[in-house]
């Protein structure tokens, strides 16, 4: 269990540094890809609120993609108010070259490990309310309406995103089939990449798909994964992947 010392020291030291308050439950953070801001209600991501990713499948290929999806949001939140992650979890198997990949410094993280989902969502509320971070991450395999509710809260109180990574508990349950509170449920799973002039692997690429968002409807949208800022983008038009693979391939000649 997560003892009231350890919780006030976790506090302690988000607090270190904190002389700003950022609640602000009206702050929006854009992915700066217009097909998809346009197509979400708030613009972007709001900031003050809850949001939840899950891998569409349980294979291991789409858990990482939905991890790193998160990771990209935590990394922008991170640059943009120069504040630290909390990432809470019950099991320890973040990879951190991976999450420096996807733009997210590991030393600006501060880890939480517990012992149960339940931990997790009280830690990730701690967090949140008492702000001086820039996003919080939790990682659970269950989290009822109750608990988003009181998530949701939380992130508008201390004006941080909370960023809920669903896992899969077995095979057939679906971590998006429970009610939530959250502002946005997202599925994300892995796509084919882009071929290359030459022998090797392109960018990552994923299908990401907006389950359910308030005030306005999902989508599904391919998108190349995040580069070392935390950023997605739109795959190339093939005309333009075309002209770039003769223009290589004149160079080389």
């Amino acid at each position: 269990m997560f003892t009231n010392h350890q919780r006030d020291e976790l506090i302690a030291r988000l607090r270190e540094g904190a002389g700003v308050s950022y609640a602000d439950d009206k702050a929006v953070m854009p992915f700066e890809i217009d097909e998809m801001d346009a197509r979400l209600a708030a613009g972007g991501l709001t900031l003050g609120g809850l949001h939840e990713v899950s891998p569409a499948t349980s294979t291991l290929t789409d858990d990482a993609a939905a991890t790193l999806f998160v990771v990209g949001i935590a990394a922008r939140a991170s640059t943009a108010r120069a504040r630290r992650v909390l990432w809470v979890v019950t099991r320890f198997d973040l990879y951190a070259p991976g999450l420096e990949q996807a733009g997210l410094d590991a030393s600006a993280v501060l880890f939480a490990e517990v012992r149960e989902d339940r931990d997790v969502l009280a830690v990730m509320e701690d967090g949140l309310r008492h702000g001086g971070v820039a996003a919080v991450v939790g990682e659970v395999k269950r989290a009822d309406m109750v608990a988003t509710r009181r998530l949701q809260l939380a992130a508008t109180a201390g004006g941080a995103p909370a960023l809920l990574s669903r896992r899969w508990r077995r095979a057939g349950a679906c971590p998006l089939g429970e009610p939530s509170a959250a502002m946005t449920r997202w599925r994300v799973a892995c796509a084919p990449s882009a071929p290359l002039h030459a022998a090797g692997v392109g960018r990552p690429r994923w299908t990401v798909e907006l389950a359910r968002q308030r005030g306005g409807p999902g989508f599904s949208l391919e998108v190349e994964a995040c580069d070392a800022t935390g950023r997605l983008a739109l795959p190339a038009a093939p005309r333009h992947r075309a002209v770039a693979a003769a223009g290589a391939a004149a160079r080389a000649a």
